[in-house]
């Protein structure tokens, strides 16, 4: 089958990513990661307490925020104030459920680390590349409390990252841009771990109910794209030389 993506991307592959760790002085983790044209920023801060209906209970607790810029879309939208949409709290709530699912929340404590991932541009894709490079900004926050008290017990089981996958004519195509987003007939997303395991999946059809045999194309897809994740977020943290303190590298 010819070649129709816009950007000439075989279906198996990704847009160009690149990811960096430690670019905000402030928080105790943070990340800029790069898919294509969307970028998002990950920052993980550390709380000293959990919320309350956790307190007493002797583990800890993963949070997330999402938002996008106002300029972060083709055209400006409204700065959310006060109340998040529906959508902003959907993912918010993705990205919290898939990083939790990392941690060992015992290990933690009864501590809470909240990663904030703010979409600069986006081009599709903006919640997968969000749990990608939050899952980076949070290992940061667990090798600064280790580094800072050698008996924390470090927490991290395994690593995490997110893909979209969609049908277009049919055909599987993995990480999509926005225009293929807009086009496909069926748009999914996979949260997977470096254990091989799926830990989240979102699919819908949007014109035509999809089979079982191109879901297995997606999942397919799903699993190459996010090795490949894990091998960049690997090289991004290969500084902190986590390995070291993870009973599953």
């Amino acid at each position: 089958m010819s070649n129709t993506r816009p950007d000439q991307r075989s279906p198996q592959d990704l847009r160009p990513v690149q990811l960096e760790i430690g670019v905000n002085r402030y928080s105790e983790g943070s990340a800029l990661i790069k898919f294509g044209n969307t970028h998002v920023l990950c920052t993980a801060s550390i709380e000293p307490t959990v919320p309350k209906w956790l307190q007493g209970k002797g583990k800890g607790w993963v949070g997330a925020e999402y938002g996008m810029l106002p300029r972060s879309t083709h055209e400006r939208m409204n700065r959310e104030k006060t109340f998040s949409s529906g959508r902003t709290q959907e993912i918010s709530r993705l990205v919290a459920r898939s990083l939790r699912s990392a941690i060992d929340l015992y290990k933690l404590g009864e501590r809470q680390i909240v990663v904030d991932c703010d979409v600069i541009q986006a081009d599709g894709g903006t919640r997968t590349a969000a749990i990608t490079g939050g899952f980076v900004a949070l290992a940061q926050a667990l090798t600064y409390l280790k580094n800072k008290d050698s008996s924390f017990q470090f927490p991290l089981k395994n690593f995490v990252s997110a893909i979209s996958v969609g049908l277009i004519n049919g055909q599987a195509q993995l990480d999509l841009c926005y225009q293929e987003d807009y086009a496909a007939e069926t748009d999914a997303n996979f949260v997977l771990n470096s254990d091989g395991h799926f830990v989240e999946i979102q699919g819908t059809a949007e014109e035509k109910p999809f089979t079982k045999a191109q879901l297995d194309q997606m999942i397919d897809l799903a699993q190459i794209g996010c090795q490949q994740l894990f091998n960049i977020q690997r090289q991004a943290l290969a500084p902190l030389n986590i390995s070291q303190w993870m009973t599953t590298p």
